[in-house]
This record gives structure tokens, sequence and C-alpha cells, in this order.
């Protein structure tokens, strides 16, 4: 027996970010539909899964055809059965993360992002399993007193998140 590793390269749209799970079910689709359009009935979204057994198709939804097209795409380069891709427009994942981490069928998430992202795929002779995610760069130093200023300032721009 043995593996291969695969990189896979994630193309995220402009203003959009990714969210990259595993889940278990088929209704998977659905029931991540439904977080979407109630926790924020404003987002825009789409949805894909990669089924893993019967007919093995990559299941989809969404409100926005751009990003369930995306979705679609990522979902087929990624390849490994029970993965599932939301790319989301007009929200942040922090949004809706514990929705989705509440979703019955959802196993994990391997990330939420808007950087680059590359994907490890292992491939053996039963298929394709996600391994683990490259998201954005390495540290390039530690912060200092000017960098935690810019850091409060922008987490006060974007979401009012602290006074």
């Amino acid at each position: 027996m043995s593996i291969q590793l695969e990189v896979v390269d994630v193309a995220i749209p402009e203003n959009a970010n990714i969210i990259l799970g595993h889940s278990h079910f088929i209704k998977t689709v659905e029931d991540l539909y439904e977080v979407m359009v109630t926790t924020n009935p404003n987002l825009k979204f789409g949805i894909a899964f990669n089924e893993a057994s019967g007919p093995c198709l990559i299941r989809h939804e969404g409100n926005d055809e751009e990003l369930v097209n995306q979705a679609i795409e990522t979902a087929k380069k990624i390849g490994a059965g029970h993965t599932f891709v939301i790319y989301i427009r007009g929200g942040y994942p922090i949004n809706i993360l514990n929705q989705i981490k509440n979703v019955q069928e959802v196993c994990r998430i391997y990330t939420a992002t808007a950087n680059p992202l590359q994907v490890i795929v292992g491939i053996t002779s039963q298929g394709r399993a996600v391994l683990g995610v490259v998201d954005g760069y390495s540290p390039k130093g530690v912060e200092g007193d000017e960098d935690k200023r810019k850091r409060h300032a922008f987490l006060r721009e974007i979401t009012k998140y602290k006074k």
C-alpha cells in the first residue's frame, strides 16, 4: 500500500472567503444551505459537497452562481470524499462558523480564510483525503507595540469588535 501527496492551490474570488470542512452525509448540502440563509439572509454563498458513496456526485447549492461554480471547481480539484467547500461574500466566516460546526453531519473544519490557500491531499488506491491546509504564509516576526495598535484599529474598523 502506498500514498501519494498532492498540493492543490485553491482559488479565492475577490472579496470572498472560503470555508473547507469534512462531513459525513448527503444531507450536508441542505443543512449547510439552511445555516447560511438563516444566519445572514444577505450573505452571498456557494456550497459544494463531495459525496463519498453511491453515485459519488458533487452536490451543490447556493444563492450566487459565481460562488457556486467556484465551490464546485474547488471540490472537484480537491476530490476528497465527504469534503465540503463554502465560498461566502458579504460577511466573514466568524459570523457563521459556530452555526456550521453545530450542523450534525459536520465532523471538522479545516480552514476558514481569505488568505492564499493550499490543500494537502493524500491519494491512495481507494481515493483522496484532505491531510491538511497551508493557510496564508509563515510568520515573519513577533508583534510589536505598533503592530498591536494596528490590529486593534483593524478589528474596530471591520466589526466594532471592541471599544
